[in-house]
């Protein structure tokens, strides 16, 4: 997720870039990343643009965070449906035999401030209040949970900041981390409860395996060029129930309106789909 300067758009976007900001970003991963890894990332599915290397794989998109195991798993999924304007998921879920809570904890690095714990809670509080629900989250306040919040200071880079990231379930299990940046410069000095709660839903949602709602064409919410991350084999599959044409509204689109976006009806057919079909 990431916020771009007020000079650029004063747009919040969760995985492109503005066009001025295309081309340094562009130049910045082919720099870093190999051309075999770019590679690797567009048979995946994805934008190889602006892509950076970070601790545990790449940062693509904004917000999604690719393991090396991501690039290099075979995938064992049927031949994927893609509509122009769906809901989606990718094919990789967290895996619910009956059905299963995942735990959420807030790591030591999220203290300075009480919204970190406060959103963290908000979110859940969203997910949970879903009707027929097989899929439940609990935090926990000791101990690390299958989701860890954690922090990180980190200004602003060729022309937006980094709001937060995360990743897609791995063996049956939701991604294990989510990433939120105290940097003053990316939610202001006293960030907006429901604005981290939409960005903490958002990353949790690519936690148990939902792509951006408008990956085929992200200039439908974050304006500028046709930018479409196809589907590749962590692809993106239609979700039967859920209106074609574009959603303005939906939590998972790839980029932020700035401020509060709980679920609306179409996501909520998605989360029922997927977590209680």
């Amino acid at each position: 997720m990431k916020l771009f300067s007020k000079t650029l758009l004063a747009l919040t976007c969760l995985c492109v870039f503005a066009t001025s900001c295309k081309r340094e970003s562009v130049a910045t991963a082919k720099d870093d990343v190999s051309s075999a890894v770019l590679q690797q990332i567009a048979a995946k599915g994805f934008s190889t643009e602006g892509v950076r290397k970070v601790d545990n794989g790449y940062l693509v998109e904004g917000d999604i965070v690719l393991t090396n195991n991501n690039l290099t798993e075979q995938s064992t999924s049927p031949t994927l449906l893609i509509a122009n304007d769906e809901q989606y998921r990718t094919t990789n879920l967290v895996t619910v035999s009956g059905t299963r809570t995942v735990t959420v904890s807030v790591s030591g690095t999220l203290t300075s401030l009480a919204v970190w714990s406060d959103a963290a809670n908000a979110a859940i509080a969203r997910y949970n209040a879903l009707p027929n629900r097989k899929l439940t989250f609990l935090r926990i306040t000791s101990g690390t949970g299958n989701i860890d919040l954690i922090g990180f200071d980190q200004g602003p880079s060729g022309g937006y900041i980094t709001l937060g990231s995360s990743g897609f379930p791995s063996g049956g299990n939701p991604y294990n981390q989510i990433k939120l940046n105290t940097n003053a410069q990316a939610y202001g000095s006293n960030p907006n409860l429901d604005y981290v709660t939409s960005v903490i839903q958002h990353e949790m949602g690519h936690c148990i395996g939902f792509r951006h709602t408008d990956y085929f064409n992200r200039a439908l919410s974050c304006g500028g060029a046709h930018s479409n991350e196809r589907a590749g084999s962590i692809g993106a599959v239609l979700i039967p129930g859920t209106p074609s044409g574009f959603d303005a509204e939906s939590f998972m689109l790839a980029c932020s309106n700035g401020g509060n976006r709980p679920f609306n009806a179409n996501d909520k057919i998605a989360m029922a789909y997927l977590y209680d079909h």
